[in-house]
């Protein structure tokens, strides 16, 4: 079973495992099944694959039915752009939407270059690593497997995003997004203090990844003063690196944490 499952032409109901870990959705699950759906349509429209997906959330996407609308930007010969947004049913102030760049590849002589030789990693020989989220039920990061070691962070996707967006073998680019969609929790410089979402997700491919893992090796900043943040980090296969991954970061406190109190009483409450 898929994590999104179609009940109609552009409508999609998500499972448990599409959840984040408090209310809605997971934001990495939300931009995969949009890039997932235009990639389900590139080889029909000779697109060729998708290489970036830059996604922006919007506002929390619930646990209901999606319906979404696509939009070619630019049809090429060699790049297309593709827009997708989503719409819980019956409303309408979209929750996301994605831009996704696709290129028909081609080969190109480089007098004198060769691809660098490593040595296949072993994600397999570092410790698992789980966490529950904060509801308690199933959620986005049970859909994966995840371990951690050496810097670097895996995942391994064990269920399709939607059926006929690629196959498991070899991950398409709307597999990537999901384990992306953790970099800046990976790297955060403080645990369990304030929530960080990102209200926005860009990630670029240079290379399809071989097999199914992805590491992800990861660094966040973090400015309190400010709220604000930003996560990055390299995306790799077990052969190597395969592209990046960036985001803004948005600092809140945890939901249901009490408001801070200065000497002076409570604090003001915000506009």
């Amino acid at each position: 079973m898929a994590i999104f499952e179609p009940v109609g032409p552009h409508r999609w109901q998500p499972t448990a495992l599409a959840a984040g870990p408090f209310a809605g959705l997971q934001g990495g699950a939300v931009a995969s099944l949009l890039t997932a759906e235009i990639e389900a349509l590139a080889e029909q429209r000779k697109w060729g694959t998708a290489i970036t997906s830059s996604a922006w959330f919007l506002r929390p996407t619930p646990m209901t039915v999606l319906r979404t609308g696509l939009s070619v930007v630019a049809e090429g010969g060699r790049v297309s752009v593709v827009d997708n947004t989503l719409w819980p049913d019956g409303e309408d102030q979209p929750s996301a939407t994605v831009r996704v760049t696709l290129s028909r590849e081609r080969a190109v002589e480089v007098s004198g270059f060769a691809e660098p030789a490593s040595d296949a990693a072993d994600p397999t020989r570092f410790p698992v690593r789980t966490r529950q989220a904060a509801h308690g039920r199933p959620w986005f990061m049970d859909a994966m497997e995840a371990r951690e070691g050496g810097g670097v962070a895996w995942f391994r996707m064990n269920q399709a995003i939607i059926d006929g967006a690629g196959p498991m073998s070899s991950l398409p680019l709307s597999s990537v997004l999901g384990p992306a969609d953790w970099t800046h929790g990976i790297a955060r410089p403080f645990r369990d203090v304030v929530a960080d979402p990102n209200p926005n997700l860009t990630v670029q491919l240079f290379r399809r990844p071989e097999g199914r893992w992805i590491g992800i090796r990861a660094q966040a900043k973090w400015r309190p003063a400010g709220g604000l943040g930003a996560g990055s980090g390299v995306l790799l296969d077990i052969n190597g690196e395969i592209g990046r991954v960036s985001m803004s970061v948005i600092l809140v406190p945890f939901p249901g944490s009490p408001k801070p109190e200065s000497a002076a009483g409570p604090a003001p409450a915000s506009n």
